[in-house]
This record gives structure tokens, C-alpha cells and sequence, in this order.
């Protein structure tokens, strides 16, 4: 959209779909709720984790290509079709294996909906407010991530003695939006004067900067999920807090992530979105170093809430500052931005295998390298404006 007029009944439905899209988020608590049920070691409970974010890798270029093709609206469509359908697996066969499965079905979902999401808002937004909007739309899907701890514990678990009707829930919810998406007309932009294959989105990789920005998006996934697939344990095992408490210490992660996002739309509007970048990487390298080492459980709580608040904004701004430079190519960079959100499949296994043979607290510094990563790449995107 070229102009500066905010359509909110196209606007709406879409960002409905990144509600949709923090429905991967409930690996988090699943890790937390089915490790002492099934009596999974730490790195098998992060092959839960994995089932989901590997489809990152796998399928996101095809479907960048894909879409180019059929159009973003039906692509998003289709991945919240794909994603009920992971949300109803596991809640109907309680299993560990069908957890992998479902969650298999959910990563796919979710993976079409990242993909085809994204450009799809920017089509529908005023394009002198990207950055600002693609941060609005995080806030959106923060907010599915921090209810869900909350719904499965404090609702469904208490009331209904049973924490997986969050599964149920949220499946309905996603065919609804197919509905009320799938009845609005938007008119899509297409890349029609440059031929898109998959090869052509992987020669992207080919530009230096382009390849710094989707290494980006792969760390800052990995810090995302592997943070919260692991927090839970973390303030178990290395603060000593309980187990019901330690849970809900993820809703405080994502409270974090969702004032952040939404601070960040309105300051995105205001301040360089590459000054914001190399702050808020300074923020998640000293909350991150902060919490792996603070002794009190007071404090840990204020740095759970502040790392949040860190990685609130990160994606958003690395997305918007790609395409903004290369918006001809959005279809393949976004096919490749999301392609590396299967750093979220990878770093977690990592964390795992590291904290059973060490403790969780040093597993968890493999978030830290990442977050320093992300504060050179901003530095760089600060010096070659």
C-alpha cells in the first residue's frame, strides 16, 4: 500500500492471523507439562521444540515461492487450516509421539502463516508506517503467547481439570480466523517482472547484507524459543521455585515481549529503527548475562519480564529493514526470513544436550553468544545507513 489511509477492516483480519501465529508459543508449556508425565529427559523434551521450528527450514523458501504464485491471503489461509490441525491431534491422542506429531502439523502451519503474514500486512498498511505496524502486529501475537500459560494453569487445569482444552481453544480460534480472513478482498502486490524460483531466493543469500539479516532472524528466534522452552526449568532448577509458579514465569516473559512490541510500534514512529536495534540488543545482552546470574528470586523475575522486553522487537525491525532496502525481492526474502526461524528448532536441542551434561544455567549462555551476534549485526546496520 503506497498510500498513508489505514483500512482497519483489512488491517484486522490479518493481524488476527499473527494471534494465529503464537500458537506455536505452546511448546513452552507443553515441555513444562508432559516432561514429568512421560519422564522425558531434557533433550527429548526439546525435540518437542524441534518438531515445530524444523519446518522453518525445510519449507519456508517453496512456500515464499508458492505464494508468489496463489497469492499471500490464500497461503495464510491454508497454514491456519494446517495449524487447527495440529492443535486437535494432540489434544485427542495424548501421547508423547503424537505430541511430535501434532506439533509437527502445528510447525508447518505456522510456518505457511509466517511466511505469507508478513508481506501480506505490509500490503495492507501505509508504507511509510512498516516497521511500526510489523511491531504492532508482534504485540499481537505476544499476546496469544503470554494468555496461554495462564488459560492452561489458572483456567482449564483449575475449572476444567484439564490443561489441554487450551489445544481445543486455540483450534477453533484459528478456523474462525480462515473465516473472517477468507471473506475480505486485498489487493496483493506481485513480484511479475522477476521470475521467482527457488534458486532465485537462495542466490539472495549471495548479498552480504542479506545473509547478515537472515542469520538475524535465526538467532533471534532461537533466543525466543529456546528462553522460553527453557525458563520454566531454569527457575525450578536453578532458583529452586515451584513448579505451578515456574510456569506462569513464562506469561511474565511474554508480558515482556508484548508491552515491548507495542512500545516499540509507537517509538518505531518516532526514532530510527537502527538506533532501536543496537539498544535493544545492548538491553538482551545484559538481562541475559543478568539472569543466569542474579541470586535472588525476586530479581529474576524483573529480568525475565526485561529479556522480553529485549527480544520484543528484534524480528520485526530485521524484517522491515531488508525489505525496505530490497522491496522488489519480498516474496524470497521472506521465504528466507522465515526459513531461519528454524533457529527456534535448533537452539533449544542445543540448550539441552548442554544442560545435561552441565546445569541449565549454562546452557542457557548459548543465549548470550546469540544476543552478541544480533548487537553487531545492529552496528553494522547503524554504520552503512
Amino acid at each position: 500500500m503506497n498510500n498513508q489511509k489505514i483500512n482497519l477492516s483489512k488491517i484486522a483480519p490479518v493481524l488476527m492471523a499473527f494471534f494465529v501465529m503464537s500458537f506455536c508459543d505452546l511448546v513452552g508449556i507443553s515441555v513444562d507439562m508432559i516432561k514429568p508425565i512421560f519422564k522425558l529427559t531434557d533433550f527429548q523434551a526439546q525435540l518437542i521444540p524441534t518438531s515445530v521450528f524444523i519446518w522453518f527450514l525445510i519449507l519456508s523458501v517453496a512456500i515464499g515461492v508458492l505464494q508468489n504464485r496463489i497469492g499471500k491471503k490464500n497461503m495464510v489461509n491454508i497454514g491456519m487450516v494446517i495449524t487447527a490441525i495440529g492443535l486437535f491431534v494432540p489434544f485427542f491422542f495424548f501421547h508423547y509421539s503424537t505430541f511430535l506429531i501434532g506439533f509437527a502439523f502445528l510447525g508447518i502451519g505456522n510456518t505457511i502463516v509466517q511466511v505469507s503474514a508478513n508481506p501480506l500486512l505490509i500490503d495492507v498498511v501505509p508504507s511509510s508506517r512498516t516497521s511500526s505496524y510489523l511491531s504492532f502486529s508482534q504485540f499481537v501475537k505476544a499476546i496469544g503467547s503470554m494468555i496461554a500459560p495462564w488459560l492452561a494453569t489458572k483456567i482449564f487445569a483449575v475449572y476444567f481439570n484439564d490443561w489441554k482444552l487450551l489445544f481445543l481453544v486455540f483450534g477453533i480460534v484459528s478456523i474462525l480466523s480462515v473465516i473472517w480472513l477468507g471473506s475480505i478482498k486485498i489487493e496483493e502486490s506481485r513480484q511479475d517482472s522477476i521470475k521467482v524460483t527457488i534458486g532465485s531466493s537462495f542466490r539472495l543469500l549471495g548479498n552480504g547484507f542479506i545473509l547478515l539479516m537472515v542469520l538475524s532472524i535465526f538467532f533471534v528466534v532461537g533466543i525466543d524459543v529456546g528462553f522460553q522452552s527453557n525458563s520454566g526449568q531454569l527457575l525450578m532448577n536453578h532458583f529452586g521455585i515451584g513448579e505451578k509458579s515456574a510456569v506462569l514465569g513464562r506469561s511474565v516473559y511474554f508480558f515482556g515481549r508484548m508491552l515491548g512490541t507495542f512500545a516499540g510500534a509507537i517509538m518505531l514512529t518516532k526514532i530510527s529503527s537502527r538506533k532501536f536495534f543496537v539498544w535493544t540488543t545492548v538491553l538482551g545482552i545484559v538481562s541475559l548475562i543478568a539472569v543466569l546470574l542474579v541470586p535472588g528470586q525476586i530479581a529474576v523475575w524483573g529480568l525475565v519480564f526485561i529479556v522480553g522486553l529485549a527480544v520484543a522487537n528484534i524480528f520485526p525491525i530485521v524484517f522491515s529493514l531488508t525489505v525496505e532496502r530490497f522491496p522488489e525481492r519480498s516474496n524470497e526474502i521472506s521465504g528466507l526470513m522465515i526459513m531461519a526461524v528454524s533457529g527456534g528448532a535448533i537452539i533449544p536441542p542445543i540448550i539441552g544436550l548442554i544442560s545435561d551434561k552441565s546445569s541449565i544455567a549454562v546452557g542457557m549462555s548459548v543465549l548470550v553468544v546469540s544476543m552478541v551476534y544480533l548487537w553487531v549485526v545492529s552496528l553494522r546496520c547503524l554504520k552503512n545507513k
